[in-house]
């Protein structure tokens, strides 16, 4: 009898040490984070690569910018005149932008699949308040559409919660959010 109710104890203690471990991995708080954009091959007669904005949006539409993608080796930054076409964005804070700006503008990118690293450490998104957020994701393209796709999230962002994935209709594909 002494025999069962120590085996017993030691198994129920087992079990709780592991379901304790277990809780510490699912609740974990994500640091980094990466963003997979999809821009589809489309044909069409005339392509163009799509201008693409990703900011993180408060529940007051205050933004934090994540990434921006245009045609930045027009000569004259002729290139910075078409970002107002980025119409959620521009009126969301991209107009106030001084462009180029270090760590968030890049060049455009054609058709595949492509990655954007999310530091959740860096001073623009440590100092985010908790609460509910929307990550953006804007494509525009020259003769062509526009489309907006929008991820709910909450922060802090537990790794329970990922990944997440979202797929656009016509200028975005496959968007997935997910631990890095």
């Amino acid at each position: 009898m002494q025999k069962q109710k120590k085996r017993f104890i030691s198994s129920v203690l087992a079990g709780a040490i592991i379901t304790a471990c277990a809780v510490t991995q699912v609740y974990a708080k994500a640091d980094a984070l990466a963003l997979t954009v999809e821009i589809p091959q489309l044909d069409t007669a005339e392509y163009h690569k799509p201008y693409v904005a990703v900011w993180l949006e408060d529940s007051a539409r205050k933004s934090t910018q994540v990434a921006l993608w245009y045609q930045i080796d027009k000569k004259n930054n002729e290139g910075l005149e078409w970002l107002k076409d980025l119409r959620q964005w521009w009126r969301r804070g991209g107009r106030s932008l001084d462009l180029p700006y270090d760590g968030f503008t890049s060049a455009t990118k054609g058709p595949g699949t492509h990655e954007v690293s999310i530091d959740l450490s860096k001073a623009d998104f440590k100092d985010l308040a908790p609460g509910n957020y929307k990550l953006r994701i804007e494509a525009v393209r020259e003769v062509g559409g526009r489309e907006n796709v929008v991820i709910p999230i909450t922060l802090p962002l537990e790794t329970s919660s990922l990944p997440i994935s979202k797929t656009g209709k016509t200028e975005l594909g496959k968007i997935r959010l997910s631990v890095q």
